[in-house]
């Protein structure tokens, strides 16, 4: 195996953890001690990247010296920050649009600042309280963008495009999550945007996972994979059973181990290294014991999947991908 693909980033994303401490308190204004708990339980699972993804912590929320604190537990725990994940902050938000925005190019900046070279966006909205009520929430449909305005369409170009140029003087990608019934809820609607923003430094999230959990008809995962894969730059990957009987409108999916879902990541991560993927990969599991799904994820990558790829001839990615560090 090649030395890229042995030492292939996966990160463990922070999903399976609360924003905040078991007396209540915000884990974002918590102390260093009690910060470093959490990421010594996520290297003790077996991981050696993590996510800092924003549901707990918000980095483009906190200032230089509480960054540096959170670089230097991090480091203690024997962890690299491989990436930022920015969720439920859509920059066309009709209410928060301007918040978001600046909250993005914040979170780029503390990127920076945290040696990191990725940060992930999405367009996708705060859940609804009918969806917050749900087992799982993506059985209940929430915020649609509507295909037909092209006003907001040309917004979200707009901005992404601003948030791309930003990223490009930092010296890191932005990567857009897919995520249903977005202007990147879809791989042609995707990549159609990526394209229309035109710069090297934008790319995309195949969260694919995203798409194939919803009780309804999806574009078959090898389809859009396919399409997407030459754009990503960034990886939220996980999986999930599903069953369909469209005869009957019946359609029913839940969380799975990587190996165990219908997504065939041994295909799947081959057609990736084919198209010129390198970016960073990054493990998320919903229910149960997250972390330690994700680590059996990581160990099904590295012992299984990624040795399946060390023939794969790769192509030139359609856009940048990010810098290893």
């Amino acid at each position: 195996m090649t030395t890229d693909l042995a030492d292939w980033p996966i990160a463990a994303a922070m999903l399976p953890f609360s924003s905040r401490l078991p007396d209540g308190s915000p884990l974002q204004t918590a102390s260093a001690e009690q910060w470093h708990p959490l990421f010594q339980e996520i290297a003790e699972a077996g991981f050696d990247h993590v996510d800092l993804s924003d549901n707990c912590f918000r980095p483009g929320d906190m200032p230089d010296d509480q960054l540096d604190a959170l670089a230097s537990v991090i480091k203690l725990a024997r962890l690299k920050p491989s990436s930022i994940s920015v969720v439920r902050s859509s920059v066309i938000d009709e209410r928060h649009g301007d918040d978001h925005l600046a909250y993005s190019h914040r979170s780029l900046e503390a990127a920076t600042r945290l040696g990191i070279g990725t940060v992930s966006i999405g367009l996708h909205r705060p859940l609804t309280e009918a969806q917050q009520r749900q087992l799982w929430f993506w059985t209940v449909a929430g915020h649609r963008d509507d295909p037909d305005d092209r006003a907001q369409w040309q917004k979200a170009v707009t901005r992404i495009r601003e948030l791309g140029q930003h990223a490009a003087e930092l010296g890191i990608v932005l990567s857009l999550e897919m995520y249903e019934d977005t202007y990147l809820g879809s791989a042609d609607s995707a990549v159609a945007m990526v394209e229309e923003i035109g710069l090297a430094s934008v790319g995309l999230n195949p969260d694919i996972g995203n798409l194939i959990r919803l009780h309804r008809p999806v574009e078959p995962w090898l389809d859009a994979l396919r399409k997407v894969l030459p754009w990503s730059n960034f990886w939220h990957a996980k999986n999930y059973m599903r069953d369909e009987d469209a005869e009957r409108d019946h359609y029913v999916a839940f969380p799975a181990p990587m190996e165990s879902g219908l997504i065939d990541y041994r295909q799947a991560m081959k057609l990736a290294v084919e198209a010129g993927f390198r970016g960073v990969i990054c493990l998320e599991h919903y229910g149960g014991d997250g972390l330690s799904v994700c680590a059996a994820n990581q160990r099904y990558l590295r012992e299984r999947v990624l040795p399946a790829c060390r023939h794969v001839t790769p192509h030139a990615s359609r856009v940048r991908q990010p810098h290893r560090g």
